[in-house]
């Protein structure tokens, strides 16, 4: 079978700058193939690049996708309110829908820890930018030593945090720390998230600090290097600006720049996620007969 006839048919459910960014990637990738782009405002610039750019597009939102479907994959790039609507939509069409929305629902998915699993589920939820962003660190901290309180700070630019962001805050605060507790075992997680107005835009920064009995430095440090190094494998522009290991204590800074693509230096939040979806639906394609 010809390479073209293997791509799985895509959609894009959000024509913001999420969606919009994944439109680019999807374009970049060699397995899948975007055969709709949907949204509920035919005058938005989100829709009107897509279109633009040689993509089926429509305006009648999650109806016109599933009149139009089935699809291998969906990607929600909506908000975390409509989301349970969309998954009941088209769980019966048998696609798998991926959640960029921080609802919680479905099976949680951090490509640097547990990729593997999205190959046996439909319903995949990426937690938010910041948990993409912080999971794998703190998972590869809490495999060195037992933490018992992690605070979490998520600094964004506000130029690219989209309207669904900003409504979706607290929904991204109790997602963010239910997957943190879940990937670390710890039960006193704080998380939270700061919209900067800095000019210029800044990198997605996101600082940890872990308090944590048995800490010893040089697997800690190692650990956190490797788990780096493998997001770094779909997230290029991600990297470790600060590490800080002492007795009972562990901070360490990460900051995540956009890089290729159409997405500017400082929207590293919308490359991180993106990123983790667009590769879980490859995988998902690669392990398709």
């Amino acid at each position: 079978m010809a390479a073209d006839q293997q791509r799985m048919r895509v959609a894009v459910l959000g024509a913001g700058l999420i969606g919009i960014d994944l439109v680019d990637k999807i374009r970049r990738s060699a397995k899948l193939e975007l055969a709709l782009v949907a949204g509920r405002d035919r005058d938005s610039l989100g829709l009107l690049r897509a279109a633009d750019m040689g993509h089926p597009t429509t305006a009648g939102g999650i109806g016109a996708m599933v009149e139009a479907g089935p699809f291998d994959v969906v990607f929600d790039a909506t908000n975390a309110d409509s989301h349970a609507d969309h998954w009941a939509a088209l769980r019966p069409t048998g696609t798998t829908l991926i959640d960029l929305t921080p609802t919680g629902m479905g099976t949680v998915i951090v490509p640097g820890v547990n990729a593997h699993r999205s190959t046996t589920h439909r319903h995949l939820n990426l937690v938010s930018c910041g948990g993409q962003a912080a999971i794998p660190v703190l998972h590869a901290i809490a495999k060195r030593c037992t933490p018992t309180y992690i605070e979490v700070v998520s600094t964004g630019a506000s130029a690219s945090a989209g309207r669904a962001t900003r409504l979706n805050l607290d929904q991204y605060i109790d997602t963010t720390s239910a997957a943190i507790r879940t990937f670390t075992g710890t039960r006193d997680v704080k998380v939270m998230v700061n919209l900067s107005p800095a000019r210029p835009a800044r990198p997605f920064r996101v600082a940890m600090t872990v308090l944590a009995d048995g800490i010893r430095p040089a697997p800690v440090r190692t650990s956190i290097a490797a788990a780096a190094q493998a997001v770094r494998a779909y997230t290029p522009g991600f990297k470790v600006t600060s590490l800080a290991v002492g007795p009972g204590r562990i901070s360490v800074t990460v900051e995540v720049s956009a890089s290729g693509g159409r997405l500017p230096r400082h929207a590293g939040s919308v490359d991180i996620i993106n990123a983790a979806a667009v590769l879980l639906a490859e995988q998902s394609a690669a392990t398709s007969p």
